[in-house]
C-alpha cells in the first residue's frame, strides 16, 4: 500500500513540475525518469548545454581583373614611286595638288624641288 501511495504522490509531483515547466516560457526545465544504481534519485537533472554555434563570415571569391593586351602598332611605310625617288615632287597645275594626293593630271606633271 505504501508503494502505491508513494507512486501516486510521485506522479502528482511530476505532473505539477512538468505543468509549471511547460507554462513558463523563460526557463528550460527538463523532467526525466531514469534508473540510478543505488536507489531512487529525486533531485534535479540538468542536461548539458547545447554546443556553441559558430557563425562564419560570408565567402567572397577573389576579384580577378583582366588587363587588356597592350596595343600593337605596325609601322607602315608609304609606297615610294620610282619617280619620287629621284628627289623631286610632282605638281599638277590643273588640280592644284601634288602627287600622290592627286593621281592623274590631264596637263602633265611639273617637277618641283622638295621643300623641307
Amino acid at each position: 500500500m505504501k508503494k502505491l501511495l508513494f507512486t501516486v504522490i510521485a506522479l502528482a509531483l511530476g505532473t505539477i513540475v512538468t505543468g509549471n515547466a511547460l507554462a513558463d516560457g523563460h526557463h528550460h526545465t527538463r523532467v526525466g525518469v531514469g534508473v540510478v544504481v543505488g536507489g531512487p534519485y529525486w533531485g534535479p537533472w540538468y542536461a548539458p548545454p547545447p554546443p556553441p554555434v559558430y557563425y562564419y563570415p560570408p565567402y567572397y571569391p577573389p576579384v580577378v581583373i583582366e588587363r587588356p593586351a597592350p596595343p600593337v602598332y605596325i609601322e607602315q611605310t608609304p609606297a615610294v614611286e620610282t619617280k619620287a625617288a629621284a628627289g623631286y615632287w610632282y605638281y599638277c597645275q590643273a588640280s592644284g595638288g601634288y602627287y600622290p594626293n592627286v593621281r592623274e593630271c590631264p596637263q602633265g606633271w611639273v617637277k618641283v624641288l622638295p621643300r623641307p
